[in-house]
């Protein structure tokens, strides 16, 4: 199965004649199923949601600091004291 993800469709009038309990019992599998990949989809969505929701609020908050560092300016004003040598 090289690329194809999906199972093959049987139809069921080719295979002679199948019973009605066992085919009630393939559409209730199969609206199950359904169930199933809608309730996937919809939680890997909000799960991607929720990454980039967080991503953007790490990213927003880290730019903000940067910028704010960037402004402060009592490291400029800041005279370095006067080396005195040492007397040998």
């Amino acid at each position: 199965m090289a690329g194809n993800d999906q199972m093959p469709t049987v139809d069921f009038n080719k295979q002679g004649e199948v019973d009605k309990r066992i085919l009630q019992q393939i559409k209730f599998v199969e609206r199950q199923n359904l169930i199933r990949v809608t309730r996937l989809q919809r939680m890997r969505k909000n799960a991607r949601f929720t990454g980039l929701l967080l991503g953007g609020i790490a990213l927003s908050i880290y730019g903000y600091s940067i910028y704010s560092i960037k402004q402060e300016t009592f490291l400029d004003d800041f005279d370095e004291p006067e080396v005195i040598p040492l007397k040998q």
